[in-house]
């Protein structure tokens, strides 16, 4: 059987006094894309920034490629390859759109994605590229925050809370580039509080409960009512 791309076993992160996730043990495959759903405080977003070294764990808690990543910076855990879209997006409100791109690109690994081709998924970001990122709606800031990460060309991309605040049609545009990003074999972690979409493009789930792994299982199997027992701690 093939190693995990990406292997949890015991994370345990806190924020200082207080704990917010406990013992989750988790793994992704090569090219899968996993959702993780749950409520708010559930520890989706602990769990995206502690895979991608905003916040430090024990070394051997998280692996990836084989290799304990746990207590690596965020640069080099991106150096690695794994690229996080963070929630509220998080763009340099001082810099254009290109600029924000760009910044993306500074890890120079080799890949398909640069800003043609970030342009051609995002059109509406060629029409803007030299104004602020400031001025752009929230799904346009979203598509900058998604390109950006893009722009690093990883292995593995963690989408934070990827519909948050944002309107339907805007989602709609969203999900529907989802399959030409994950199309060229990059595997991916999907925070998202709409279940039904979460399950529409992913091949396994996780439902996070008060900082535990309460469901898993892949997407076209598990029930409703599992996920909705998992999802509010109902025994």
């Amino acid at each position: 059987m093939a190693e995990p791309l990406l292997s949890i076993k015991g994370l345990d992160s806190h924020y200082g006094d207080f704990q917010a996730l406990y013992g989750v043990d988790m793994s992704l495959a090569e090219g899968e894309v996993l959702a993780i759903i749950g409520a708010n405080g559930a520890g989706k977003t602990t769990l995206m920034r502690s895979i991608s070294g905003l916040m430090s764990n024990g070394a051997s808690q998280i692996t990836y490629r084989s290799q304990h990543i746990g207590a690596l910076r965020a640069d080099e855990v991106a150096a690695r390859g794994i690229a996080l879209v963070p929630e509220g997006r998080q763009l340099f409100p001082s810099l254009s759109v290109e600029e924000n791109l760009l910044i993306g690109g500074r890890m120079h690994r080799k890949g398909p994605w640069d800003l043609t081709a970030v342009f051609e998924l995002f059109p509406i970001l060629k029409e803007r590229r030299a104004v602020p990122s400031t001025s752009l709606s929230g799904g346009q800031q979203q598509m900058v925050a998604i390109g950006r990460a893009l722009m690093s060309n990883p292995d593995l991309i963690l989408f934070d809370e990827i519909s948050l605040g944002l309107a339907p049609i805007i989602i709609k545009s969203i999900y529907e580039a989802l399959p030409g990003i994950v199309g060229t074999g990059m595997s991916a972690m999907i925070v998202e509080q709409d279940i039904s979409k979460a399950l529409s493009v992913s091949d396994r789930l996780y439902c996070l409960q008060e900082g535990r792994v309460a469901l898993e299982g892949a997407s076209n199997e598990v029930s409703r009512e599992a996920i909705s027992a998992a999802y509010f701690g109902v025994t």
